[in-house]
Parts: C-alpha cells; structure tokens; sequence
C-alpha cells in the first residue's frame, strides 16, 4: 500500500496532507470505528486492507480533532451497464457523532472523487436494517433502483 491508497480531510472537506511516515498510524487511527462496523476484519486488519488496495480500493477518513470520526472504502471500475461505477463499499461514522455533517462531509468528497475520475455513477449498498442510514441516503438524493442478491458460498459444496 502506499499513500494513494489513503486519502483523509478535514470536517470542510478539504485534503489533509499525509506524509508516508504517518500513513500506517493513519490507517491504525480509523481501525476501531472500521472494525465497530466490519467486525470479521478485525484480527489481520492492515493484511486485509492491503488486499483490497491490491484489487483497486481506497480509504478515505474525515478527520476532527485529530479523530477519525467518519470513513469510507472505494473503488472505481469500468461495467456494461452503467459505465464507469464508484462504488462505496463502507462508509461508516462513529455512533457518537452522528448527525454532526460528517456523512455529508464524507459523500461530498466522494461524489468529489467520483467526478475527478470521470465516474457516471455512484453506488453503495446499505443493509435494510440500518434505517438511519437509508434515511440519510434519501436525504443525500440516492435512489434504490436494484436489488442486491447475496448467496453465500460453503467451501467445498
């Protein structure tokens, strides 16, 4: 991994700049709120993340007070059906600073991310359970216009 992978701003949205020599403490810094949301990633957390940095995703963190409050997984690729797609994997703020502009703040500059890389899409997927959320992502004028089919796959059947 190195520093493209990681991207971090400030609570007005602007790029806050990172030196290679703080970049594994960044990373370290968000691991708690990440892992609050994605638990299974917890025990080979950076071995995970530089797998996914080697399949093309980012990290991007809102940063206070020097906290991260607020983070969020990316990639962008090329599809058949809607062109080119940044998909948000995670995007996630801690509980105790909801409602605080700091999901605002992160989909701002990754709508800001998606246009520099001339994306004609944004995407994520939130789970159906998580009714603040979907809230917020009405608010934020996202649509629901698929469904999300999942099958989990057994090793060995």
């Amino acid at each position: 991994m190195d520093l493209r992978f990681l991207d971090r701003v400030n609570t007005a949205g602007n790029s806050i700049p990172l030196t290679q020599c703080e970049f594994e403490g960044a990373l370290q810094q968000g691991k708690a709120l990440h892992c609050d949301f994605c638990p299974n990633i917890k025990s080979n957390y950076l071995r995970h993340l530089e797998q996914m940095a080697a399949e093309g995703a980012h990290i991007i963190q809102l940063v206070d007070q020097n906290e991260v409050r607020s983070l969020g997984v990316w990639r962008s690729f090329l599809t058949t059906y809607c062109g080119r797609r940044f998909e948000i994997d995670d995007l996630v703020t801690a509980d105790a600073h909801r409602s605080k502009g700091y999901g605002a703040t992160m989909i701002k500059a990754l709508e800001a991310k998606a246009r520099a890389l001339s994306c004609d899409t944004m995407m994520l997927a939130s789970a159906t359970r998580r009714v603040d959320a979907l809230r917020f992502y009405f608010r934020e004028r996202y649509v629901i216009d698929a469904f999300l089919f999942r099958k989990t796959l057994e090793a060995g059947a």
